[in-house]
């Protein structure tokens, strides 16, 4: 989320371009998921361009990317990169949270409204504290125990970003997350490059049917 529709745009159109150049370093490989990771991210963000021009259609979409649809694609985008058994226990707890969050949203429809530099939804989230809790579990700690130096960053930047984000936008001062959103992507994109020469070095010295658990 930005300030304004037409930060959105920019924030969006430049994520998303970052998203396509990770996925074209990642190539057809299990690392692509989690490299098109900015791809979805910025096309969130130009989504949200539409709800502040008042869309209904955008405002449900934002609404489903943002929640059932992330707690369970990135924990399952890391587990697909790492193939980590951690990553698909948190990819289990997304599925968890993502299941209620998709039922609120097709049991009532998504409003939105300006608040200062920043956008308000409303979705009618039952028990939102612990589903707030399992969502960010289930993303921070499938990055932070990928056993990915690069990721594990990532999951600390996101979990501090988060914070920070967080407390602006619950005062009304102003809607940062597409900053980190735009830190995550250059991240993503420097990983996605750094996993493919590791991924081509392993191959040609790993014996097949070999890899982690």
């Amino acid at each position: 989320m930005c300030w304004s529709a037409e930060a959105d745009l920019v924030a969006g159109g430049a994520v998303a371009a970052v998203g396509v150049g990770a996925a074209l370093r990642a190539g057809w490989s299990r690392r692509l998921p989690l490299a098109a990771l900015p791809l979805l991210l910025g096309a969130h963000q130009l989504v949200e361009a539409g709800v502040w021009a008042g869309w209904g259609w955008a405002r449900t979409v934002w609404a489903v990317v943002a929640l059932p649809l992330l707690p369970l694609y990135v924990p399952a985008a890391v587990w697909c990169a790492t193939r980590r058994r951690a990553a698909a226990r948190f990819t289990l707890l997304g599925a968890a949270v993502a299941v209620p969050l998709a039922v609120a949203l097709a049991r009532r429809p998504v409003a939105a409204r300006p608040h200062g530099h920043t956008l308000v939804y409303a979705v009618g989230v039952p028990a939102s504290g612990p589903l707030l809790a399992g969502y960010l579990v289930a993303v921070l700690g499938a990055l932070l125990c990928s056993g990915d130096r690069r990721l594990r960053l990532l999951g600390w930047i996101a979990g501090l970003g988060a914070l920070v984000c967080g407390l602006l936008w619950r005062l009304a001062f102003v809607s940062t997350w597409c900053a980190l959103a735009a830190v995550a992507s250059v991240l993503l994109y420097r990983w996605a490059d750094v996993s493919a020469s590791s991924s081509a070095r392993a191959s040609a010295t790993e014996p097949p049917g070999s890899g982690t658990g």
